[in-house]
């Protein structure tokens, strides 16, 4: 049995990895950490707690845990390895936003670097098969060349948050080439769906505009985002995890399976200072970016087809358009080539259909 730890488990991504991982159909011990903090709302975190807990009780083939608590807490997380020897690790816990990143920089470099290193030295000091740890589309920051590659330069961050999700990687790079650690980072691009964080644009929108307020549209509706779909960003994770660097013959590409993560690890040398670096670096991001006012067109018609707005709502005295903000860019756009080229996947789900999923269920969540 593997067993598997899911930091930020409270988190979007992170529940919705759980709850993915609890539908597998190989028995795995899975671990979450999540430290539950007032970033956004904590009831709909308790939110996603709730949704894992009816899953975990209807899948008792599978041991699931959750701990609350920080990954800057050094104690607690040497003692989860000491205790759990994990076999994977996927780091989404993390101090998001990067307006936020400018007025409160010290929860990023506490969350997001010092608990990153907690991270990589815990797997250090209990050797795991395969850490796998959220990195951001906002690395790229104002690269001009449109898409996005992993082989880009990333030197030139425009926020606090960028900077940290740079230095990541730069970590895990150090950790991978030094110790042996097979690491493989995930740059998501404007992750979206049910049950997302309250911050996001789609859903800081949908909340304003039943309030009756007017939403500010960026750089005068002149931005393009990438959106990804949870559920892909949910799938492109299963299938990294299942095949950590160096290991071959893991993934099909002719029907996109991947091994189970419930299936025994080959043997690897585990070299210290090795030239062959175990590391990786992906794009998951949709590949098709939208216009913000397009998205605001299809969110608008989203919302009142599911009944969370009314036909009659008068959307044109509810935008105002605005210069760009600090540390915003104005295109984000991923090449998710070599995602494809090497599991086989790539996001399917179109801006539409996941807008219309995210209006159905805060119809339902809060009407």
């Amino acid at each position: 049995m593997k067993t598997i730890l899911v930091t930020g488990s409270a988190g979007f991504i992170g529940a919705n990895l759980v709850l993915r991982l609890l539908e597998g159909s190989e028995p795995l011990r899975i671990v979450g950490l999540d430290n539950l903090n007032d970033y956004y709302d904590p009831s709909l975190k308790d939110y996603r707690l709730g949704l894992i807990a009816a899953r975990a009780q209807a899948h008792p083939e599978h041991e699931y845990r959750f701990v609350k608590g920080s990954i800057a807490d050094k104690a607690l997380v040497d003692s989860l390895f000491g205790e759990y020897r994990f076999d994977i690790v996927v780091n989404l816990a993390a101090q998001a936003g990067v307006r936020y990143s400018i007025e409160n920089p010290d929860v990023y470099i506490e969350s997001n670097i010092i608990g990153f290193y907690n991270i990589l030295e815990a797997c250090r000091h209990h050797p795991v098969e395969h850490l796998v740890y959220a990195s951001s589309s906002s690395v790229y920051g104002g690269n001009k060349k449109v898409p996005f590659s992993v082989d880009d330069r990333v030197d030139n961050p425009v926020s606090l948050y960028a900077a940290t999700k740079k230095s990541n990687e730069l970590m895990a790079h150090c950790y991978s080439k030094l110790y042996g650690i097979p690491s493989t980072g995930l740059r998501f691009f404007t992750v979206y769906g049910p049950a997302g964080r309250p911050d996001m644009a789609y859903f800081g929108f949908t909340d304003k505009l039943l309030k009756g307020e007017t939403i500010r549209i960026f750089n005068y509706g002149n931005c393009r985002r990438d959106f990804t779909y949870i559920d892909d960003i949910i799938e492109g994770i299963v299938r990294v995890m299942a095949r950590a660097p160096g290991r071959q013959g893991l993934a099909d590409p002719e029907n996109g399976s991947a091994e189970p993560l419930g299936a025994p690890a080959p043997q690897r040398p585990r070299t210290p200072g090795s030239d062959e670096v175990p590391y990786a670096i992906y794009n998951i991001g949709g590949g098709q970016p939208e216009n913000l006012l397009d998205f605001v067109s299809i969110l608008q018609e989203e919302l009142v087809r599911a009944g969370v707005l009314p036909a009659d709502y008068d959307f044109e005295a509810h935008k105002e358009l605005v210069p760009m903000q600090p540390g915003d860019v104005p295109t984000t756009y991923a090449d998710a080539s070599a995602l494809e080229r090497d599991f086989g996947f790539t996001p399917r789900v179109t801006l539409r259909e996941g807008l219309r999923k995210f209006a159905e269920w805060y119809k339902e969540y809060y009407q």
